[in-house]
């Protein structure tokens, strides 16, 4: 959730802060702002709404003698999505301009202390007085450094923030904890974000900061510090492969149907160097015991992803699997037993919710396992292991491709585990591995028709206030994906169920304006989800149904997708129910990349 660029250099900065501001878009936002040195002082620059409104506000503006500023995109959590709470926030004096992502939960105490010493506050936000705190440590201290690690002693809670100084021109100092914050190295300038596509047209060389880090940096140098001893830290400037071509449309419409139609070639990039010889290689596991019981921890779609892959490795593997939503998981008395594996998955992995889970693992002694999509990213660095999903940037804020991506890498890790632990028949095996090396083909193939039949039935089921979306087995996690998928940018309610749950209960809802949408393809289970539609149509609900050629039942709308083998299908059906959820978000004029109170890295609780 919300976006920080920061820019020291000898070019202009504002046109590199804005540009970088409008790259951080897919985050999710409701205002924005500016912070940057003039010839005397600091100047912030603020707007409700998208970053237009900013531009407009700038425009006219004597910038080009500014190289070094600040600037965020914000998602209201303390105080109304207006001007007044946008960020760019200074201290009463003047001194300082900061910009925060994250919650500072002690904030309600540290402004009444505040106030009584005779401080005055412009916004509801926990981010002015988060500036404050730091001019106050400032002052006491009589040194920059000193100051904010005073001030970071005092608060609790998640942050990443830039800062600047009107006493100390074209210096940047940041600092992170449990919120995404990374440093782009470039020649003869330097750069803070939130994210990397946000500097990625200057530079490709990015130190990944982890908790705790205070960067201090100007055009030429940078040093991280320990935030509470202020003794240097050694960091490593990595290189990124992908550019700035990897995060733009490619002619499509939107960023979703593009990540949508990269799946195919997901999967090629996740299967590549991971099969040889007939045998899965992920040298990531050899480090980790095969677990007793793994749970797996994560939230929304990578939850999804994850119940999904419990059918698999409880069959295949022989493992017991549970799996956790990781809000809940983190506020429970876990039991942990002696051979427990953690496996987290998270795209970006910064997911607050889910980071916390990793803690709280590493606290009791049991060894984690990441799967993420995000090199450096905090989970990545927290785990004992990681497994990267190669999926390469997603933009949309609703995700698709890296479902795709984390089914692919579950489904190796089910096979890695089952070969090791002989419960994985030879014949099974091969069989897998030939058909998921022959889906990118299918995909390829068929994704445009799939397209087409999505867009046809929109139309049709566009005046549905609600949805059902109905699944046995495997398909039961994709019912709720597509139910999510649906709600997520079309604004239609739709509850995604087990088909054997229906009848206890939500079948009350059915009537001809509430239709179903059903997994219904041609496996051992199909008689049974064929039963439940019965029941459906006895009550005159309209139903979609998902089936593969020759094995369809009779329903109001066949979706016929091709037929694979096995499990398999989950890699047709994902992106039928996202196509559907797409269409329909078009057809009825929705912001698609953008939907409302959502962003993409969820960083907060």
């Amino acid at each position: 959730m919300c976006g920080i660029i920061g820019y020291t250099g000898n070019n202009p900065a504002i046109p590199a802060i804005v540009e970088g501001l409008r790259r951080l878009e897919y985050r999710g936002y409701d205002s924005a702002g500016v912070a940057f040195e003039k010839t005397q002082g600091l100047q912030v620059i603020r707007a409700e709404g998208k970053l237009g409104a900013l531009d407009q506000k700038i425009a006219g503006l004597d910038t080009a003698s500014s190289f070094c500023g600040i600037g965020h995109t914000r998602w209201a959590t303390h105080g109304l999505p207006v001007e007044r709470n946008a960020h760019p926030h200074m201290d009463g004096e003047g001194r300082f301009a900061l910009v925060h992502n994250g919650i500072i939960e002690n904030y309600a105490e540290l402004k009444a202390e505040l106030i009584a010493e005779g401080h005055v506050f412009l916004s509801e936000t926990d981010t002015e007085v988060l500036v404050h705190v730091i001019a106050k440590g400032v002052s006491l201290s009589g040194d920059i450094r000193k100051g904010i690690s005073w001030a970071l002693s005092q608060v609790d809670g998640a942050y990443a923030f830039a800062l600047l100084s009107r006493d100390h021109p074209k210096k940047i100092w940041a600092s992170r904890k449990a919120s995404p914050l990374l440093m782009g190295v470039g020649s003869e300038e330097n750069f803070l974000a939130s994210d990397i596509p946000a500097f990625l047209p200057y530079t490709r060389e990015v130190v990944f900061l982890d908790n705790g880090d205070l960067v201090e940096m100007d055009a030429s140098s940078w040093q991280v510090f320990d935030s509470i001893t202020l003794k240097p830290k050694a960091k490593e400037v990595r290189h990124i492969s992908w550019d700035v071509q990897a995060a733009q449309k490619d002619g499509y419409k939107h960023f979703m149907l593009k990540e949508i139609f990269e799946q195919p070639k997901v999967i090629r990039d996740c299967l590549a160097g991971r099969i040889q010889k007939g045998r899965v290689v992920l040298t990531e596991l050899d480090a980790l015991d095969i677990p007793g019981r793994l749970t797996i921890v994560a939230c929304g779609t990578s939850y999804h992803a994850g119940l999904w892959a419990k059918y698999l490795l409880e069959s295949w593997a022989r493992i017991p699997v549970q799996v956790e939503i990781a809000s809940e998981f983190r506020y429970r008395d876990s039991v942990f037993l002696p051979d427990d594996l953690i496996l987290t998955i998270s795209q970006s992995g910064e997911t607050a919710d889910t980071l916390a889970a990793v803690r709280i693992a590493h606290e009791a002694g049991v060894p984690i396992l990441g799967l993420c999509n995000v090199v450096g990213s905090s989970i990545a660095r927290e785990s004992d292991q990681v497994v990267y999903t190669q999926a390469g940037p997603e933009i949309s804020v609703a995700s698709t491709k890296a479902m795709c991506s984390q089914m692919v890498l579950l489904l190796l890790m089910t096979l890695s585990w089952g070969a090791r632990k002989g419960t994985l028949p030879e014949e099974v095996k091969e069989r897998c591995l030939e058909e998921l090396a022959e889906m990118p083909t299918t995909l390829e193939r068929d994704l445009p028709v799939i397209r087409g039949k999505a867009r046809s039935l929109c139309q049709e089921y566009s005046d549905a206030k609600s949805f059902f979306f109905l699944g046995r087995g495997q398909n039961f996690p994709l019912a709720l994906e597509g139910a999510l998928k649906l709600k997520e940018i079309s604004y239609i309610h739709a509850e995604g169920y087990a088909s054997g749950e229906m009848k206890h209960g939500p079948i009350a809802l059915i009537d001809p304006q509430f239709p179903t949408f059903a997994m219904a393809l041609g496996d051992e289970l199909l008689q049974k989800v064929a039963s439940n539609l019965q029941e459906v149509q006895a009550r005159g609900g309209r139903i979609i149904a998902l089936v593969n050629p020759g094995a369809a039942p009779a329903v109001d709308e066949s979706w016929v997708l091709p037929d694979v083998w096995g499990p398999l299908k989950s890699f047709l059906v994902l992106p039928a129910v996202q196509l559907f959820a797409y269409e329909m978000a078009v057809y009825l004029g929705k912001d698609v990349d953008q939907p409302r109170n959502l962003a993409k890295s969820v960083t907060v609780e």
